[in-house]
């Protein structure tokens, strides 16, 4: 099966405990040390075996292979996909079963990472994430003080819609908000604001 490295702890002899995410399991997973094996990282992405035993608590992860993007050995583009898919960690580790959404979404975000601004792939990615979970707020109304937005608004953290004035934050068009919330699209926002979203983002999911 494939699935995507979302948390490495290292234990006793560099041996590890791997957290995959596949198309529909969360797997937590011990992994020997060896000189055979080749090395794994961060959101890595692998064909792997998963080998059970009633003799212990946590099954083993064996017959590994990496399946390598083409920008992998580009460090900042490394960097900021280990970052994005570390969130998804930390949203999905108290789940076992889930649907396929999770592993398609960066399945489909990691074939578009080098092809454009990955920050924006992240963004959009993280929005279709909110609709399909049902916490995609397109009224505009303020989160913070519940009046309607008029004019510019501003996001805050799971993208929520605020007033400027609330939030005292960087705010967007509505043109954006709605290209953004609506066709999963950042078209019409500049680079500063996509590095605010990003910034957001790696608040948490």
């Amino acid at each position: 099966m494939q699935g995507f490295i979302l948390n490495l702890n290292k234990v006793k002899d560099e041996d590890l405990i791997v957290t995959i995410l596949s198309k529909n399991h969360i797997y937590t997973l011990y992994r020997f040390y060896g000189a055979r094996h080749g090395s794994i990282n961060l959101g890595f992405k692998l064909d792997f075996e998963v080998e059970s035993s009633y003799k212990v608590t946590i099954s083993r992860l064996k017959d590994v292979i990496h399946i390598g993007f083409s920008w992998i050995t580009n460090y900042q583009l490394l960097k900021l996909w280990q970052d994005f898919t570390h969130l998804f960690y930390k949203h999905l580790k108290e789940t076992y079963e889930l649907d396929a959404f999770y592993f398609e979404l960066l399945e489909d975000a990691c074939q578009k990472w080098d092809k454009q601004n990955p920050k924006r792939v992240a963004i959009e990615s993280y929005v279709k994430l909110l609709e399909y979970e049902g916490r995609l707020h397109k009224d505009l109304e303020c989160f913070l003080c519940g009046i309607s937005i008029e004019d510019e608004i501003s996001l805050v953290r799971a993208y929520l819609p605020t007033h400027k004035e609330c939030s005292h934050t960087l705010s967007i068009s509505k043109d954006a908000f709605n290209e953004l919330f609506n066709n999963k699209s950042t078209l019409f926002l500049d680079d500063i604001e996509v590095d605010r979203l990003w910034y957001i983002l790696m608040e948490g999911l």
